[in-house]
């Protein structure tokens, strides 16, 4: 098997009942795993709400490690409605030339460091710095900001010995705390002084509202976007013709970002929980109980997707749910294409190919499923063209 490969070790569940379960935290979780499941799943928020307690709808669940509610994320219509109206604008702005001109010449000094150095790890010296560098664009805030959120590592609530680490958690906590006070005292145009500024329905935002909006920021696109870009360099170090294709063929590197994300699809599940009895693909599901969208699943749906477990750059038909779907559909997809675009560009402007050294993966453990999502480690060297 090639490195960059992350098989689809929901198949045989999925074609056999469309379901699976696994416990998290003694908190039951009912897997939906076929396409047109979870689309259905995802678009019915009266019946499988987003709104429930803090941390509750995130497998593994974060219930123990926060008690204020991720916005938009955490919140259903219509109120959901309104703070979307809100961030959305804000959110869109990587759209915008100047924004991808900014982000550009950070991925161009990014690639060009990493040129001149030999073997790298992609992950820590590359991916993560990406990451963190980008954001401050996205958050309007100053450059060196990226070191601090470097420091914190490739996940904001998670630790080396710990899948959901508080202590670190709160550090994330009190560094928003911080920067919510200092930008009520001083606001300069960053994403905290916006959002001090603003109104939903007629009311100003609480400190807690905007800690919530925070949070989901920094942690709904930090290790989501760094298995991402990681993922991606492994795939193009194991297809240099690939390379070679997107630089004779620009016109499908849309496409190709879409099937990069849809294979790879850097967030396995999000949890809904029940309001009341209800069934999924025939299965039983009661009130209060959760179930987990599978994004990673629906999209090796072999009913929908052809070859779904082959990458295929111009793929034509790719109806993928990386992003999620409906109204909670990711805030932060706009961005984190613009940062695949982007990479995409520099490296077959600027690489002629990459070497895996060595590598170790990172697996996740879902009840009887293993998946892996990306990796710990990946050192590599890129060469120029």
């Amino acid at each position: 098997m090639k490195k960059y490969q992350s098989p689809d070790p929901f198949t045989g569940a999925r074609e056999a009942s469309g379901c699976a379960h696994m416990n998290d935290q003694d908190d039951p979780v009912t897997m939906i795993l076929r396409l047109k499941d979870v689309r259905k799943t995802a678009h019915n928020w009266k019946t499988f709400q987003s709104g429930a307690a803090p941390g509750r709808i995130v497998i593994p669940s974060e219930v123990n490690i926060r008690d204020t509610r991720q916005i938009p994320f955490e919140v259903d219509p219509p109120m959901h409605g309104s703070f979307r109206a809100l961030l959305d604008p804000w959110f869109k702005r990587p759209l915008g030339d100047e924004y991808r001109a900014q982000l550009g010449q950070q991925v161009n000094a990014l690639v060009d460091e990493v040129l001149t150095q030999g073997v790298i790890d992609a992950v820590e010296a590359f991916s993560l710095c990406l990451q963190s560098r980008a954001l401050t664009l996205l958050l309007n805030t100053d450059a060196s900001e990226a070191d601090t959120w470097i420091g914190w590592g490739t996940h904001v609530f998670r630790s080396e010995d710990d899948p959901l680490d508080k202590d670190k958690a709160g550090l994330l906590y009190d560094y928003i705390d911080e920067k919510i006070n200092a930008a009520s005292a001083d606001p300069e145009g960053d994403l905290y002084s916006v959002l001090l500024a603003a109104e939903v329905e007629g009311k100003k935002l609480t400190h807690e509202e905007i800690k919530g909006i925070m949070i989901l920021t920094f942690a709904g696109g930090r290790d989501t976007v760094i298995n991402a870009v990681t993922n991606t360099i492994s795939y193009f170090a194991e297809h240099p013709e690939s390379l070679a294709r997107l630089r004779n063929e620009p016109d499908i590197i849309s496409r190709a970002i879409e099937e990069l994300i849809r294979y790879f699809a850097p967030l396995t599940q999000m949890g809904r929980v029940a309001t009341q009895d209800s069934t999924v693909c025939e299965h039983a599901i009661k009130a209060d109980s959760r179930v987990s969208l599978c994004w990673a699943s629906a999209n090796r749906d072999a009913s929908v997707f052809e070859s779904p477990e082959e990458v295929i750059l111009d793929r034509k038909l790719n109806p993928h749910v990386s992003f999620g779907f409906s109204h909670h559909n990711c805030l932060g997809a706009t961005h984190a294409r613009q940062i695949m675009r982007v990479l995409i560009e520099t490296l077959i402007e600027k690489v002629g190919s990459i070497d895996i050294v060595d590598f170790e993966e990172n697996i996740e453990q879902l009840g009887e499923f293993e998946r892996k999502v990306g990796f710990h480690r990946l050192n590599v060297h890129f060469h120029p063209r």
